[in-house]
C-alpha cells in the first residue's frame, strides 16, 4: 500500500506512521461505503438498471436478417431491371436491323425496276431512231429536185435542217437575187476581194477562204456548185448574223 501524502510524514516516528495509515485506510472505506448502498434494495435497483442484453443481441440479429433481406431484393429489382432493359434493347436492335433489310430490299427492288424500265426505253428509243433513219434514207434517196433555183435551195435547206443550220426559203432566195441575180456561175472580179486576189464567186458570192471554213459534209468542194455555195454561205451566215435570214445586204 503507497503512503500517505502528509506533509512532514516522514519525520514522524513508526509509531506516529502506522497510525495515520489506519486513519486513511478507515477514511476510505467510509468512503466507499458511502458511495455503494447496502441491503437488498441497493442490490435489487442495480439489478433492474442492468441492460437486458440477450434481448438487445436478438433485436440486432433481426435488423441485420432484414437488411440482409432488402439488399436482396433491391439486388434481384436491379438484376430483372437490367435484364429487361437488355431485351428491350436487343428487342429494338432487332426491329432496327429487320427495317433495314427490309429498306434495303425494297430500293434494290425499286433499282432494278427503273433500271428495267430505263433499259426498255432505251431499246424504244433506239428502235424508233433506227426506224426514223430508215425512213429519213429511204425518202432522201427517193426525193429528187429540179435542177433550176428552186431545187437548189430546196436541196440546201434538208442539208441545212440534218445540220441543225438556219435559215428560210425567202432569206435565201433574197440575197441570192441581190448577190448574183440566180446565177451559179457568177464571179466579182472588181470589189476588194478581187483585188486580193480571192474573188466572190457562186449564188451567194462566197469567198474561197470562207467557203473552205464554212463548207457543209455532204456537199461537193465547188463554190460555184449551187447547193454547196448555198449551204456553205448559209452556215457562215448563222455564225456570224445568227441566220441568212438576217442578213439583208453585203455580207
Amino acid at each position: 500500500m503507497p503512503l500517505p501524502n502528509i506533509p512532514g510524514y516522514n519525520r514522524l516516528t513508526k509509531t506516529h506512521k502506522y497510525s495515520a495509515a489506519g486513519i486513511a485506510a478507515a477514511g476510505a472505506a467510509a468512503i466507499a461505503f458511502a458511495v455503494v448502498p447496502s441491503g437488498d434494495a441497493g442490490a435489487k435497483n442495480t439489478a433492474q438498471d442492468l441492460p437486458n442484453k440477450p434481448v438487445a443481441l436478438t433485436s440486432q440479429k433481426a435488423d441485420a436478417q432484414a437488411h440482409h433481406e432488402a439488399l436482396a431484393k433491391q439486388s434481384a429489382l436491379a438484376a430483372k431491371q437490367a435484364k429487361d432493359e437488355a431485351a428491350k434493347k436487343a428487342a429494338a436492335k432487332q426491329a432496327a436491323e429487320e427495317a433495314a433489310e427490309k429498306k434495303a430490299a425494297e430500293q434494290a427492288a425499286a433499282k432494278k425496276a427503273a433500271e428495267a424500265k430505263a433499259a426498255k426505253e432505251r431499246a424504244a428509243k433506239q428502235a424508233a431512231s433506227r426506224s426514223a433513219t430508215r425512213i429519213e434514207t429511204v425518202a432522201d434517196e427517193k426525193k429528187t429536185y429540179p435542177d433550176n433555183l428552186d431545187g437548189w435551195i430546196r436541196e440546201s435547206l434538208d442539208i441545212m435542217k440534218k445540220k441543225g443550220i438556219p435559215g428560210s426559203y425567202e432569206g435565201i432566195h433574197r440575197n441570192i437575187i441581190r448577190e448574183s441575180g440566180g446565177d451559179p456561175r457568177a464571179i466579182n472580179n472588181w470589189d476588194i476581194n478581187a483585188q486580193n486576189g480571192v474573188p466572190s464567186k457562186g449564188l451567194l458570192q462566197v469567198i474561197a477562204p470562207t467557203f473552205q471554213a464554212y463548207h457543209v459534209e455532204g456537199t461537193p468542194w465547188d463554190a460555184y456548185d449551187p447547193v454547196a455555195n448555198i449551204t456553205a454561205a448559209c452556215n457562215y451566215a448563222a455564225d456570224r448574223y445568227g441566220s441568212m435570214d438576217n442578213v439583208n445586204g453585203p455580207y
